[in-house]
C-alpha cells in the first residue's frame, strides 16, 4: 500500500492505482485542469467516499511501498481522464470497472 499525501492528509491506497491515478493527476494538471477526485472508503474502514479538489496550487506527494514499477494499463488511464472532464470529477477507479473504449 501507497501513501497519496495532499494538503496535509495521507490516504492508504494500491501502488497499482496510485501509479495510474499519477499519470491521469498529471495529465489533466499539465493541461491547466483542476478537478474533483473522488474515491470509496473500504467498508472495513467505515465505508464512504473521499472528495478532494486538485490543484495545481497545492504540493502533491505520492509514495510507493514497492520499488517495482507497474505494467501500464493505458485503458484504466484514459478511463480516470474521461471521467475527470465531468462536473463531479475525476472517479478513482479499479482496473476491474473499467470499460472497454467504445463502451463509456
Amino acid at each position: 500500500m501507497g501513501t497519496l499525501r495532499y494538503d496535509g492528509e495521507s490516504y492508504e491506497l494500491d501502488d497499482r492505482l496510485l501509479f495510474h491515478m499519477q499519470i491521469a493527476i498529471s495529465t489533466k494538471l499539465r493541461r491547466g485542469e483542476n478537478f474533483f477526485l473522488t474515491w470509496p472508503v473500504p467498508a472495513e474502514l467505515g465505508s464512504g467516499r473521499h472528495t478532494i479538489w486538485v490543484d495545481n496550487g497545492v504540493p502533491l506527494h505520492i509514495f510507493f511501498a514497492g520499488s517495482k514499477i507497474p505494467t501500464l494499463n493505458k485503458d484504466w488511464i484514459e478511463a480516470m481522464i474521461q471521467t475527470g472532464a465531468r462536473a463531479s470529477g475525476m472517479i478513482m477507479m479499479e482496473e476491474s470497472e473499467i470499460r472497454p473504449p467504445g463502451q463509456r
